[in-house]
């Protein structure tokens, strides 16, 4: 009896197909081109002004291209050129997608150079959104309707990628070289109190008579504690009070501050109202840090939209113009400190 063997199975990895695309590319689209030119010029010569290359250019990306399909597209005289009945059937199957990219090309340089229009995405620290961006946005609108904004609101650091966003406002110090920001305004840090509050405990005359009040902390969305911050000497130094009160929202520090719950550090915009109505009476000004800002931040400089571009001028503009400042008034503010 005779054992026949089969042979094994070859183990040599099996070939992918070629992706047609990604091998041929470069030919083809460059001979495209030059194809869909020569056939609506009629013209080689014509075709290479229209593309602003030389002719000899033209020819030898259509001979590429003729190459490669292993056709011939036109009829070539020294009176004419022709498109040969291959050349007609590309012809009609190419133009169709040329005209979509000639298409996407003019929508994208409308949106950049065009009227504003599209959608923006921003993002912004939750207070100063509520307090200065929000009320803003309907005047934009009303100067670029076709502009619609999404509006994030958000104490956590933004990514622009992740959270697909285009425009982002941040406060405090700027560290991260990755993004262009533009400052804004001075970001002012001042303590404060209310009248009631003054008239019942007296108010810091240095940074250690901290210690013998009723502070209001404000927590960052990172978990930890804001740090009060005080420039003395021209060093900056960090405290961190023990807190009767501790909130993660700034508006709730401001809305225990005025109700002569405590005393806290809280930004110039937020306060700069209740300082000159004198609800509010500042302390320490004198040590207030200068190294912060409010900023207008996004990625790149280069290929802006115009709808991006509208959104920086105007907001930068309009901040600027709000006198969201208090330090200025500081001499005025203090003859309202209660003996």
């Amino acid at each position: 009896m005779t054992l026949s063997v089969l042979p094994l199975p070859s183990s040599a990895p099996v070939k992918p197909r070629p992706d047609p695309l990604a091998s041929s590319f470069a030919t083809t689209y460059a001979g495209v081109v030059a194809f869909i030119a020569v056939a609506a010029e009629g013209s080689f010569a014509r075709a290479a002004d229209r593309l602003g290359v030389g002719r000899s250019a033209v020819s030898r990306s259509v001979q590429r291209l003729e190459d490669q399909l292993n056709v011939r597209l036109f009829c070539r005289t020294t009176r004419s050129t022709t498109l040969t009945h291959e050349g007609d059937l590309f012809y009609a199957r190419c133009h169709t997608g040329v005209d979509r990219i000639v298409e996407a090309v003019e929508e994208m340089r409308d949106l950049r150079e065009g009227p504003p229009r599209g959608q923006l995405r921003i993002s912004s620290a939750v207070s100063f959104g509520r307090q200065v961006v929000a009320p803003l946005l309907g005047e934009f609108r009303r100067a670029y309707p076709e502009v619609s904004i999404d509006l994030v609101l958000s104490d956590k650091p933004t990514d622009f990628i992740s959270d697909r966003v285009d425009i982002a406002f941040r406060n405090g110090r700027m560290e991260d070289a990755e993004i262009i920001a533009k400052q804004i305004i001075p970001m002012q840090m001042l303590v404060c109190a209310s009248r009631g509050y003054a008239q019942a405990h007296g108010l810091p005359a240095t940074v250690d008579d901290l210690a013998h009040h009723q502070c209001i902390n404000f927590r960052l969305s990172s978990g930890r504690i804001c740090e009060w911050e005080f420039k003395i000497n021209g060093q900056l130094r960090k405290f961190l009070p023990n807190a009767a009160l501790t909130y993660n929202d700034a508006e709730l520090v401001l809305q225990a501050v005025l109700a002569g719950q405590g005393i806290a550090q809280m930004s110039g915009y937020l306060i700069c109202d209740a300082l000159r109505t004198g609800a509010l009476i500042p302390c320490l000004a004198q040590h207030a840090p200068d190294d912060r800002a409010h900023y207008i931040c996004y990625l790149s400089r280069q290929h802006l939209p115009s709808r991006m571009r509208v959104f920086i001028d105007f907001m930068t503009a309009k901040i600027r113009a709000a006198d969201l400042q208090c330090l200025p008034d500081l001499a005025i503010l203090a003859q309202l400190v209660p003996a």
